[in-house]
């Protein structure tokens, strides 16, 4: 059975490469590199949490997403549907994200539970909310939410 987001891409760079899909091939192994390096990082034998791999994989599609907005910016579309792929591969990996209704409630349900009433709660709300949520939901989708349920 594979347990870790690594075992996974592993299995999944040698079907990549089986199939000659130069794109996804060059995904996942940045997507292994990175999980790698952050592995570098922790004492020899540790191994990194499911949480910690998820995070990794989070903060490589907010690269890309981040990546996109610029590229629409500066008006250099060739390039998107290559970024976009990217994070459509690295999703894969991720779980399932919580739906923005869904998102909705869990934020009603942090407020009634922090008490939080005015804007200068929201970090309250925020870390209630992401808690509750753990890699399923975007900060910038949950701080949106959150300011529009704070604000009435």
């Amino acid at each position: 059975m594979i347990t870790s987001i690594l075992d996974r891409l592993q299995a999944d760079l040698t079907s990549a490469m089986k199939a000659k899909d130069a794109d996804t091939l060059s995904t996942l192994r940045m997507l292994k590199a990175a999980i790698m390096e952050a592995k570098t990082k922790k004492p020899k034998d540790a191994a990194l949490s499911a949480d910690e791999e998820i995070e990794i994989l989070q903060r490589y599609v907010k690269k890309r997403r981040e990546t996109i907005d610029e590229l629409k910016r500066v008006g250099r579309t060739e390039t998107l549907p290559r970024e976009e792929q990217e994070i459509a591969v690295t999703q894969r990996y991720l779980p399932q994200m919580v739906s923005e209704d869904e998102l909705k409630t869990i934020v009603r349900e942090a407020i009634a539970k922090t008490g939080a009433a005015t804007a200068k709660d929201m970090g309250k709300v925020i870390g209630v909310v992401m808690a509750r949520v753990k890699g399923r939901a975007e900060g910038g989708t949950v701080s949106r939410l959150v300011k529009e349920a704070l604000a009435g």
